[in-house]
């Protein structure tokens, strides 16, 4: 099984530049401590089963220094010449040097193509990641003006309440590339509202030519995942977007807590195998390669 996975995160912990992963504490995910280990691309190479690797894409994993973060990556890729590779790189937008931190990025690698930052917000504090409305505030939406100027993509992680936000901030920035991670995290899920929410936030998103979604992630919310509970969401996210701007993604080790990397796959494999090879063949490799620019 042939793919090009666009959400993957590495780590050593002997740098000390993720401590989150060296002192668990309660969040979405559960128990995480199996994940606090050394994962690089030999350990992935190693850990894929019959899936083969087309090429992938590195997303920024929290790391307290991001610079030294690509540094690092961009020497232990280089050591694997048939992958092909590239890096979705960490910046703090709302930071007043955020403009030289994002040229600093570029500069380290040619294979830098976008930047995450992650800005879900929640009421439940085992929910919420950063405490504060980034996309509010003035000082972050004028750095984030820049990534047009330096040819970088938005990997965008939200929840559902921010959804119509994200769209309007698309709707500003038509000329950046924004890609939904993980299905845009249906979080909610106690009653119909919380459905409803995700669903027609979704739309809204969709509506923007500028956005693609990554369908993965689907064990940080959901840590006993099956076929009947991921179809649903799989399916409607195709629905909305098309099978132009919807792409595969692992979220592994991440979501190596809830399934093997190989099972991961063949999940999704499964769910669209009704799909044509066109669209198979465009959700696991081509929409990956286009946007990242493999």
């Amino acid at each position: 099984m042939q793919v090009v996975d666009p959400h993957l995160h590495f780590w050593a912990l002997g740098q000390g530049n993720q401590p989150w992963l060296e002192h668990p504490a309660a969040n979405l995910l559960g128990d995480y401590t199996p994940m606090a280990r050394d994962f690089g691309p030999q350990t992935l190479l190693e850990e894929r089963g019959d899936i083969e690797l087309l090429g992938l894409v590195h997303v920024e994993a929290d790391a307290v220094n991001p610079i030294a973060e690509t540094q690092w990556l961009t020497g232990e890729l280089a050591e694997h010449d048939k992958l092909n590779w590239a890096l979705v790189v960490g910046v703090d937008l709302s930071q007043p040097d955020a403009q030289v931190q994002l040229e600093k990025q570029c500069a380290l690698s040619e294979r830098v193509r976008g930047v995450r930052q992650i800005l879900n917000v929640h009421s439940d504090p085992l929910y919420d990641y950063v405490g504060r409305h980034y996309m509010q505030e003035p000082l972050w939406r004028e750095n984030f003006a820049q990534l047009a100027r330096l040819g970088l993509s938005f990997d965008l992680q939200i929840y559902p309440s921010q959804m119509a936000q994200a769209s309007a901030l698309a709707a500003r920035h038509p000329e950046t590339q924004f890609v939904l991670n993980h299905a845009g995290m249906y979080v909610d899920r106690q009653g119909v509202e919380g459905w409803r929410a995700w669903r027609d936030g979704m739309r809204l998103l969709a509506a923007q030519n500028n956005i693609a979604v990554k369908l993965s992630g689907f064990g940080m919310l959901d840590h006993h995942w099956t076929m009947g509970s991921i179809r649903p969401l799989i399916l409607e996210s195709l629905d909305a977007f098309g099978t132009k701007r919807c792409l595969f993604a692992s979220n592994y080790p991440v979501d190596g807590l809830y399934a093997r990397y190989a099972d991961i796959w063949h999940a999704y494999a499964e769910v669209i195998a009704d799909a044509n090879k066109k669209e198979q063949h465009a959700l696991f490799v081509g929409n990956a390669q286009r946007i990242y620019r493999l």
